[in-house]
């Protein structure tokens, strides 16, 4: 509160350095890197790799900067139907990693990911799985790819990145033999998209082989997935394509973006990283909304706290960035109904430190990355993941954390339903009593809290409140069925909102959805829901 001793004796944090939105790209591309099982640094690496063979083939200035964009960010959107991809393989980030492993066309590829269907379940279990593949699930691994390009094309365009770099984006999953998802086939596949393609792979390769096996993949692939003539020309220069790649820093790969330096203003930068939270949350039904609401209560609860301008848009701006590192952790964990096994619960403890480490490449985010990694640590040192105390714990980060537990407890998690606005606002007041959380920033959460804006009353795209109701669960991963027995209406009521629904926001199924759903603020509470 404004009168707390405490508060008026910290010194303000020092204005944030200005950010580059390459600086943004290149964090993403690290989160993209760990969801899809690779080592930190894939895709900055894959970057060179495609810049230089880009020079090789003598690409114009132009296409060269669409070239640097595509290779950062390429797979950023492969984790916006991990809940599927857990739901019906298991450990979602082990498929994707194994994806580049083989050739995604052949009969290896395809009894490779038979052979995974219900992995991590055993018995009738993993039976009852096989058997709904087949019948659901099949419909599902058909849209992924298409769904990781729509999902990347639209955070590309929130992030002001070109149309030439959306409309690339689009075929960094086509194959030069056409049997790709788009089935666009050799020249027709632009040069970058190709280029992408084939670093992408090679760079694994490398990693775990060196040269010869990277070579050695480009050309088993010749002609199939792979550019013949991109194949020759990596053939013929490959210990200078190669040269010093594990040296590769931050430093190296941002500073090859083309064009001159430009920095976000604060109102870009706001937007950008209100762009990124979204997008982090699709990664499970069950978050859908989470980041949003998170920066919007800790900016009202500071506002209250009469804390500077400075700390204020600290804190609402590592709430946008404060769960970034989820995307290292698979949705088997976070979707699992059931209590955590102890490797599983570790796993878990360690995304907020993922978090930071991403935001600590850049001196201009570090200090979000600071207070964003503090917002599962408490007071009394049983939070995580260094189990910091008392004094250790900033103020913001105090905040962050209040409010980010007050938040979650208004939503559902796959273990328990969502908790009701008294009894998340009585779980905080315990959690100060027990000594974990500090009461100034309940206090101004739980004030804040309960002065929400006005209820919305028009919906985008023309949706109704009660399809908006039925767009929220059917995020959240419930089937038709499911959603009338919640909202106790008929099945066939519920298949007509839901053609209506993807009709009016032109989607085709849940992942898409979501991410409507996340870019209109649809999944975040309503006037009233915060009520203590």
């Amino acid at each position: 509160m404004s009168g707390s001793p405490y508060l008026c004796t910290v010194p303000s944090v020092s204005p944030a350095p200005r950010v580059r939105r390459v600086e943004l790209l290149a964090v993403l591309s690290l989160g993209a890197d760990l969801g899809l099982g690779q080592p930190m640094e894939h895709a900055m690496r894959q970057c060179l790799i495609s810049l230089r063979l880009g020079d090789l083939v003598g690409l114009h200035k132009d296409d060269q900067a669409v070239l640097f964009y595509v290779g950062l960010i390429a797979w950023i959107g492969c984790h916006v139907d991990a809940y599927e991809q857990a739901k019906w393989f298991g450990d979602d980030l082990a498929l994707k990693a194994d994806f580049r492993l083989v050739d995604a066309a052949g009969i290896r590829s395809m009894g490779n990911m038979l052979g995974q269907i219900g992995a991590g379940r055993h018995g009738t279990d993993r039976v009852g799985v096989v058997l709904r593949f087949f019948t659901g699930g099949m419909r599902d691994a058909a849209v992924m790819l298409h769904n990781h390009w729509y999902a990347a094309n639209r955070l590309a365009c929130d992030l002001g990145l070109t149309d030439e770099v959306g409309k690339t984006l689009r075929y960094t999953f086509e194959r030069w033999d056409g049997k790709g998802p788009g089935k666009r086939e050799g020249d027709a596949i632009p040069m970058a998209g190709r280029i992408v393609n084939l670093a992408d792979v090679i760079e694994v390769f490398h990693r775990a082989g060196g040269v010869e096996s990277a070579v050695d993949v480009a050309r088993t692939r010749r002609g199939t997935q792979f550019d013949p003539a991109l194949v020759d020309l990596v053939a013929e220069h490959a210990v200078a394509l190669f040269t010093d790649l594990d040296d590769t820093t931050w430093d190296t790969v941002i500073d090859r973006e083309p064009g001159p330096r430009t920095y976000l203003s604060p109102d870009e930068l706001d937007a950008a990283l209100t762009a990124i939270g979204d997008f982090i949350d699709v990664k499970s039904p069950y978050t859908l909304g989470h980041t949003r609401a998170v920066a919007e209560l800790a900016t009202a609860a500071a506002t209250l706290m009469s804390l500077g301008a400075d700390e204020t848009a600290n804190v609402r701006h590592a709430a946008l960035l404060h769960d970034l590192g989820r995307l290292g952790v698979s949705n088997a964990i976070w979707d699992k109904p059931g209590e955590l096994s102890v490797a599983e619960a570790e796993r878990v403890r360690l995304h907020p430190y993922l978090t930071e480490r991403m935001l600590a490449s850049s001196p201009a985010l570090a200090p979000l990355g600071a207070t964003a990694a503090q917002h599962h640590e408490r007071l009394d040192g049983s939070g995580y993941p260094r189990g910091l105390r008392g004094e250790a714990l900033s103020p913001t980060a105090r905040l962050l954390a209040a409010t980010d537990s007050y938040v979650g407890k208004l939503e559902p998690r796959p273990h328990r339903p969502a908790m009701d606005a008294s009894d998340a606002a009585r779980y905080l007041r315990e959690e100060v009593r027990a000594g974990r959380h500090d009461a100034d920033a309940v206090d101004a959460v739980l004030s804040a809290a309960g002065h929400k804006p006005r209820r919305r009353r028009e919906w985008p795209a023309g949706l109704t409140t009660r399809e908006v109701e039925v767009l929220r669960l059917l995020a959240r991963g419930l089937s038709n069925k499911q959603v009338a027995a919640q909202l106790v209406i008929a099945r066939k009521t519920v298949d007509n909102h839901v053609e209506h629904i993807y009709t009016k926001i032109g989607a085709s199924n849940r992942a898409q959805a979501s991410i409507f759903a996340v870019r209109n603020a649809l999944m975040m509470p309503e006037d009233g829901e915060f009520h203590s």
